[in-house]
Protein backbone atom coordinates (compact mmCIF):
# COMPACT_ATOMS: atom_id res chain seq x y z
CA UNK A 1 0.00 0.00 0.00
CA UNK A 2 1.41 3.04 -0.93
CA UNK A 3 0.46 6.94 0.48
CA UNK A 4 1.74 10.02 -0.85
CA UNK A 5 3.57 12.05 2.12
CA UNK A 6 3.54 15.92 3.66
CA UNK A 7 4.01 18.71 1.94
CA UNK A 8 19.81 4.01 1.79
CA UNK A 9 20.77 2.37 -0.85
CA UNK A 10 20.65 3.96 -4.24
CA UNK A 11 18.04 2.83 -7.03
CA UNK A 12 17.95 4.45 -10.27
CA UNK A 13 19.77 7.97 -8.91
CA UNK A 14 21.71 9.56 -10.95
CA UNK A 15 23.65 13.03 -11.54
CA UNK A 16 23.35 15.45 -13.74
CA UNK A 17 26.04 15.42 -16.24
CA UNK A 18 27.82 17.80 -18.05
CA UNK A 19 31.15 19.37 -17.71
CA UNK A 20 30.77 21.55 -14.82
CA UNK A 21 29.61 19.07 -12.94
CA UNK A 22 31.04 19.77 -9.33
CA UNK A 23 32.34 16.06 -8.59
CA UNK A 24 35.02 17.90 -6.67
CA UNK A 25 31.98 19.84 -4.31
CA UNK A 26 30.10 16.30 -3.74
CA UNK A 27 32.82 14.63 -2.83
CA UNK A 28 34.15 17.31 -0.47
CA UNK A 29 29.92 17.09 1.17
CA UNK A 30 30.69 13.22 1.21
CA UNK A 31 33.75 14.31 3.57
CA UNK A 32 32.35 16.91 5.77
CA UNK A 33 29.38 14.36 6.52
CA UNK A 34 32.02 11.34 7.53
CA UNK A 35 33.65 13.98 9.72
CA UNK A 36 30.43 14.72 11.17
CA UNK A 37 29.58 11.39 12.10
CA UNK A 38 32.66 10.81 13.67
CA UNK A 39 32.71 13.86 15.50
CA UNK A 40 33.97 13.75 18.95
CA UNK A 41 31.27 15.99 20.46
CA UNK A 42 27.79 17.74 19.53
CA UNK A 43 29.88 21.42 18.68
CA UNK A 44 31.91 19.52 16.26
CA UNK A 45 29.34 17.67 14.49
CA UNK A 46 27.16 20.98 14.01
CA UNK A 47 30.49 23.02 12.27
CA UNK A 48 31.01 19.98 9.89
CA UNK A 49 26.93 19.88 9.15
CA UNK A 50 26.19 23.60 8.69
CA UNK A 51 29.52 23.43 6.36
CA UNK A 52 27.76 20.19 4.29
CA UNK A 53 24.54 21.90 4.56
CA UNK A 54 25.86 25.18 2.93
CA UNK A 55 27.32 23.40 0.36
CA UNK A 56 24.32 21.06 -0.38
CA UNK A 57 22.35 23.92 -0.75
CA UNK A 58 24.76 25.31 -2.91
CA UNK A 59 25.06 22.55 -5.19
CA UNK A 60 21.30 21.98 -5.94
CA UNK A 61 20.74 25.79 -6.85
CA UNK A 62 24.25 25.40 -9.39
CA UNK A 63 22.63 22.57 -11.06
CA UNK A 64 19.08 24.54 -11.50
CA UNK A 65 20.23 27.29 -12.90
CA UNK A 66 23.16 25.28 -15.29
CA UNK A 67 20.62 22.74 -16.46
CA UNK A 68 17.98 25.61 -17.06
CA UNK A 69 20.38 27.31 -19.61
CA UNK A 70 20.04 28.57 -22.66
CA UNK A 71 21.86 26.01 -24.80
CA UNK A 72 22.44 22.98 -22.13
CA UNK A 73 20.73 20.67 -24.29
CA UNK A 74 22.04 16.94 -23.67
CA UNK A 75 25.29 18.01 -21.87
CA UNK A 76 23.51 19.06 -18.65
CA UNK A 77 20.55 16.79 -18.92
CA UNK A 78 18.88 16.47 -15.36
CA UNK A 79 15.75 14.11 -15.83
CA UNK A 80 12.75 13.86 -13.44
CA UNK A 81 12.69 10.57 -12.12
CA UNK A 82 11.74 7.87 -9.16
CA UNK A 83 14.12 6.72 -6.17
CA UNK A 84 12.94 4.18 -4.18
CA UNK A 85 15.22 3.66 -0.89
CA UNK A 86 14.11 1.12 1.63
CA UNK A 87 13.47 1.83 5.24
CA UNK A 88 14.20 -0.43 8.10
CA UNK A 89 12.62 -1.29 11.28
CA UNK A 90 12.43 -0.15 14.09
CA UNK A 91 11.32 3.13 13.90
CA UNK A 92 10.68 2.86 9.90
CA UNK A 93 7.18 5.34 10.00
CA UNK A 94 9.70 8.05 12.03
CA UNK A 95 12.73 7.21 9.86
CA UNK A 96 10.50 7.57 6.43
CA UNK A 97 9.44 10.80 7.95
CA UNK A 98 13.33 11.94 8.06
CA UNK A 99 13.79 10.81 4.23
CA UNK A 100 10.45 12.37 3.29
CA UNK A 101 10.55 16.11 4.56
CA UNK A 102 14.84 16.15 3.72
CA UNK A 103 13.14 15.43 0.05
CA UNK A 104 10.77 17.94 0.38
CA UNK A 105 13.24 20.40 1.78
CA UNK A 106 15.57 19.88 -1.44
CA UNK A 107 12.68 20.47 -3.63
CA UNK A 108 11.38 16.62 -4.21
CA UNK A 109 7.97 14.78 -4.19
CA UNK A 110 7.80 11.61 -2.05
CA UNK A 111 5.44 8.17 -1.15
CA UNK A 112 5.65 6.04 1.45
CA UNK A 113 4.63 2.37 0.87
CA UNK A 114 3.27 0.92 3.70
CA UNK A 115 3.55 -2.94 4.43
CA UNK A 116 1.36 -5.37 6.47
CA UNK A 117 1.32 -4.82 10.06
CA UNK A 118 1.56 -0.79 9.81
CA UNK A 119 5.46 -0.44 9.27
CA UNK A 120 6.76 1.08 6.22
CA UNK A 121 8.67 -0.83 3.82
CA UNK A 122 10.25 1.89 1.13
CA UNK A 123 10.27 5.73 0.36
CA UNK A 124 9.81 6.74 -3.42
CA UNK A 125 12.11 10.23 -3.80
CA UNK A 126 10.46 11.53 -6.64
CA UNK A 127 12.13 14.96 -8.72
CA UNK A 128 15.34 15.56 -10.68
CA UNK A 129 18.13 13.59 -10.65
CA UNK A 130 20.51 16.19 -9.25
CA UNK A 131 17.76 16.45 -6.49
CA UNK A 132 17.18 13.02 -5.75
CA UNK A 133 21.41 13.08 -5.47
CA UNK A 134 21.04 15.62 -2.76
CA UNK A 135 18.30 13.41 -0.95
CA UNK A 136 20.32 10.10 -1.19
CA UNK A 137 23.49 11.61 0.20
CA UNK A 138 22.17 13.45 2.92
CA UNK A 139 19.55 11.07 4.10
CA UNK A 140 22.00 8.49 4.40
CA UNK A 141 24.51 10.34 6.42
CA UNK A 142 21.35 11.50 8.72
CA UNK A 143 20.46 7.89 9.52
CA UNK A 144 23.69 7.15 10.63
CA UNK A 145 24.19 9.85 12.93
CA UNK A 146 20.71 9.53 14.71
CA UNK A 147 21.07 6.08 14.59
CA UNK A 148 24.37 6.64 16.89
CA UNK A 149 22.43 9.00 19.06
CA UNK A 150 19.22 6.73 19.39
CA UNK A 151 21.85 3.93 20.82
CA UNK A 152 22.40 5.88 23.96
CA UNK A 153 19.22 8.05 24.59
CA UNK A 154 16.75 7.29 27.50
CA UNK A 155 13.25 8.71 28.19
CA UNK A 156 14.17 11.00 31.29
CA UNK A 157 10.94 9.22 33.37
CA UNK A 158 12.08 5.69 34.01
CA UNK A 159 8.31 4.93 33.76
CA UNK A 160 8.32 6.12 29.68
CA UNK A 161 8.29 3.44 26.84
CA UNK A 162 11.80 3.13 26.05
CA UNK A 163 10.14 3.19 22.24
CA UNK A 164 7.86 5.79 22.25
CA UNK A 165 10.45 8.03 23.37
CA UNK A 166 13.29 7.31 20.75
CA UNK A 167 10.18 7.46 18.11
CA UNK A 168 9.13 10.52 19.06
CA UNK A 169 12.87 11.75 19.10
CA UNK A 170 13.15 10.63 15.71
CA UNK A 171 10.74 12.93 14.87
CA UNK A 172 11.69 15.83 16.85
CA UNK A 173 15.01 15.25 14.68
CA UNK A 174 13.93 14.94 11.36
CA UNK A 175 11.37 18.14 11.81
CA UNK A 176 14.48 20.12 12.90
CA UNK A 177 16.16 19.23 9.88
CA UNK A 178 13.82 20.25 7.87
CA UNK A 179 13.93 23.34 9.20
CA UNK A 180 17.51 23.32 8.34
CA UNK A 181 17.71 22.57 5.17
CA UNK A 182 14.80 25.47 4.09
CA UNK A 183 17.18 27.71 5.99
CA UNK A 184 20.26 26.35 4.05
CA UNK A 185 18.51 26.73 1.01
CA UNK A 186 17.50 30.46 1.43
CA UNK A 187 20.84 31.59 2.88
CA UNK A 188 22.06 29.65 -0.52
CA UNK A 189 19.97 31.96 -3.21
CA UNK A 190 21.49 35.08 -1.25
CA UNK A 191 24.83 34.13 -2.21
CA UNK A 192 24.18 33.35 -5.77
CA UNK A 193 22.83 36.90 -5.99
CA UNK A 194 25.49 38.61 -4.35
CA UNK A 195 28.29 36.49 -6.34
CA UNK A 196 26.91 36.18 -9.87
CA UNK A 197 24.68 39.60 -9.84
CA UNK A 198 22.14 37.60 -11.03
CA UNK A 199 18.68 38.69 -8.93
CA UNK A 200 17.38 36.73 -6.61
CA UNK A 201 13.87 36.89 -8.59
CA UNK A 202 14.88 35.02 -11.53
CA UNK A 203 16.59 32.19 -9.43
CA UNK A 204 13.68 31.54 -7.55
CA UNK A 205 11.91 31.57 -10.84
CA UNK A 206 13.94 28.86 -12.47
CA UNK A 207 13.43 27.01 -9.09
CA UNK A 208 9.95 27.20 -9.41
CA UNK A 209 9.45 26.27 -13.01
CA UNK A 210 11.54 23.04 -11.90
CA UNK A 211 9.17 22.81 -8.91
CA UNK A 212 6.02 23.28 -11.17
CA UNK A 213 7.32 20.40 -13.34
CA UNK A 214 7.83 17.85 -10.58
CA UNK A 215 4.51 18.25 -9.35
CA UNK A 216 3.02 17.96 -12.91
CA UNK A 217 4.90 14.66 -13.40
CA UNK A 218 4.39 13.97 -9.65
CA UNK A 219 0.28 14.03 -10.00
CA UNK A 220 0.33 11.96 -13.35
CA UNK A 221 2.27 9.15 -11.57
CA UNK A 222 1.00 9.18 -8.13
CA UNK A 223 -1.96 11.64 -8.09
CA UNK A 224 -4.80 9.48 -7.22
CA UNK A 225 -2.60 8.36 -3.83
CA UNK A 226 -4.68 9.32 -0.71
CA UNK A 227 -2.96 11.48 1.54
CA UNK A 228 -1.63 10.06 4.44
CA UNK A 229 -2.23 10.65 8.48
CA UNK A 230 -0.18 13.21 10.55
CA UNK A 231 1.79 10.98 12.35
CA UNK A 232 0.71 10.79 15.99
CA UNK A 233 3.91 11.14 18.44
CA UNK A 234 3.00 9.52 21.86
CA UNK A 235 6.82 10.09 23.35
CA UNK A 236 7.90 12.63 24.94
CA UNK A 237 11.70 12.72 22.91
CA UNK A 238 10.52 15.29 20.66
CA UNK A 239 12.14 18.68 21.98
CA UNK A 240 15.44 16.26 22.71
CA UNK A 241 15.03 14.97 19.03
CA UNK A 242 15.26 18.52 17.67
CA UNK A 243 17.97 19.43 19.84
CA UNK A 244 20.36 16.41 18.25
CA UNK A 245 19.20 17.55 14.86
CA UNK A 246 20.73 21.49 15.64
CA UNK A 247 23.84 19.53 16.22
CA UNK A 248 23.83 17.31 12.82
CA UNK A 249 25.78 17.14 10.05
CA UNK A 250 23.89 18.44 7.09
CA UNK A 251 26.41 19.35 4.90
CA UNK A 252 27.04 22.90 4.63
CA UNK A 253 26.13 27.39 6.30
CA UNK A 254 22.37 25.75 6.18
CA UNK A 255 19.89 24.46 3.07
CA UNK A 256 13.54 26.81 0.08
CA UNK A 257 12.40 28.47 2.00
CA UNK A 258 9.29 26.92 3.66
CA UNK A 259 9.11 27.14 7.29
CA UNK A 260 8.28 24.08 9.63
CA UNK A 261 7.74 20.65 9.28
CA UNK A 262 5.84 19.93 6.44
CA UNK A 263 2.74 18.50 6.98
CA UNK A 264 0.24 15.26 5.60
CA UNK A 265 0.85 14.84 1.65
CA UNK A 266 3.62 15.73 -0.26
Amino acid sequence: MSTAQETGPRTDIGTAPGEQVPGARLDRIRKLLAKAERAGTPDEAEIYTDKAFALMARHGIDEALLAAAPGAGAARADPIGRSRITVDNPYSGAKARLLGWTASALRCRWVMHDQRGGSVAAVTVFGFASDRERVELLYTSLLLQATAALATVRPPDPGESVAAYRRSWIYGFAGRVYERLCEAERSALGETEAETGRAAASTELVLADRGAEVDRAYDAEFGRLRRARRPQVSGSGFRHGAAAADRADLGGPRLDGRAGAPGIGA
